[in-house]
């Protein structure tokens, strides 16, 4: 081992990160650190892709292959993230961060290193599920309180009016407070839900591999428990399959899932129904937001993505629009190289479309 070999060898036992080499011909990994064999227990020199495989959880080993497929077509992957099982070990979250090495005599090496990322997917995931809760609840009361506050508003102007001459001054006074105050609520309302959703938009995507359903049924348990004498509405839920995973920016997508379900609510009379559902395709997923509500009248469904749209329209009990909500929600969707679509017939109802790869490569809001 020359010195600079050396150097390198040790500056990279010394930064605590599981660095490996594995040579694919010989199946052999030529170089382990100390941090790789303490955190995967692989002692062996000789250790064939089965035996590897062998520890990845059964339903990411189909996942696994495809990425070491690609990695080996383009020399690069991105960040592998799935499940292993070591013996006399729990479950562990991975992340590996691949890439090809031709050396000389045409050899080939597998380099990178690797990273128990458990906790960090348990403490992620709970943040997560607060936050698709807040969302939920926020959407919810934004729903309920609409109607309300627009009925104060317009009751309290037609009392105003009818009363002007024939109340006390004091009187006439109190009831314009209720009036500029309920109106001032509903405006309120309306920046405090689009403030959250625009923030949302603007942080880069970060994408990892998730179980959708599992994160569609966690934003989906407030609006189940509130339907009916809170929301007037039937709200499902429906999956082809118990687990879908895919590489996902949860957050972002549940911010879409959250408007389309918002959007479903202020069109959808008291005692429809509003249906969601998600189905696995060979290469991507299918998710569907399905109502039985007004519809989309035929002038605005050209326009229905654009920015500041003129499809903009209150809601049935009063809930207001700035416009840009659907035009986020397309532009989240094609971060995802996926596509979004739509149709509605008036009077009938509407249903969106948003179908996603499984696995995609994002560079940076491209």
């Amino acid at each position: 081992m020359n010195t600079d070999s050396g150097f390198y060898q040790s500056l990279i036992e010394q930064t605590g990160q599981a660095f490996f080499a594995y040579d694919i011909s010989s199946h052999r990994f030529t170089y382990q650190n100390p941090a790789f064999r303490k955190a995967f227990a692989l002692h062996q020199i000789k250790t064939h892709p089965e035996v590897l495989l062998h520890t990845v959880h059964p339903e990411d080993q189909g996942y696994v292959q495809e990425m070491l497929k690609e990695l080996l077509q383009r020399g690069h992957c991105n960040a592998l993230e799935f499940r292993v099982q070591f013996p006399d070990q729990e479950e562990q979250w991975v992340c590996v961060h691949p890439s090809v090495l031709n050396e000389a005599l045409g050899k080939k090496l597998i380099i990178g290193h690797a990273e128990d990322i458990t906790a960090q997917r348990l403490y992620n995931d709970h943040l997560k599920k607060f936050s698709n809760k807040k969302n939920s609840i926020l959407n919810i009361l934004a729903h309920d309180l609409a109607g309300p506050l627009a009925m104060i508003h317009t009751l309290s102007a037609q009392l105003a009016e009818d009363l002007n001459t024939s109340v006390h001054e004091d009187s006439l006074h109190m009831i314009n407070i209720i009036e500029r105050s309920s109106k001032q609520s509903g405006h309120l309302l309306l920046e405090f839900m689009n403030q959250e959703f625009l923030e949302s938009s603007k942080i880069e995507v970060v994408t990892r591999r998730v179980n959708m359903v599992e994160k569609l049924k966690e934003a989906m348990e407030e609006y189940e428990g509130a339907k009916g004498d809170l929301i007037g509405k039937k709200i499902d839920f429906f999956s082809s399959s118990e687990k879908i995973f895919i590489e996902l920016d949860d957050l972002k997508f549940m911010q879409v899932l959250t408007n389309l379900i918002s959007n479903s609510l202020k069109f959808t009379p008291d005692g429809g129904k509003i249906s969601v559902s998600v189905e696995e395709e060979e290469q991507s997923v299918l998710v569907k937001v399905a109502d039985t509500g007004i519809g989309i009248p035929e002038k605005y469904k050209a326009t229905l993505f654009d920015k500041f749209t003129d499809a903009r329209r209150p809601g049935l009990k009063g809930e207001q629009s700035v416009g840009l909500g659907m035009s986020i929600v397309k532009t989240i969707v094609e971060w995802h190289k996926g596509v979004v679509w739509f149709d509605s017939e008036e009077n009938k109802g509407t249903t969106f479309y948003i179908r996603l790869p499984k696995n995609v490569v994002i560079s940076a809001k491209d």
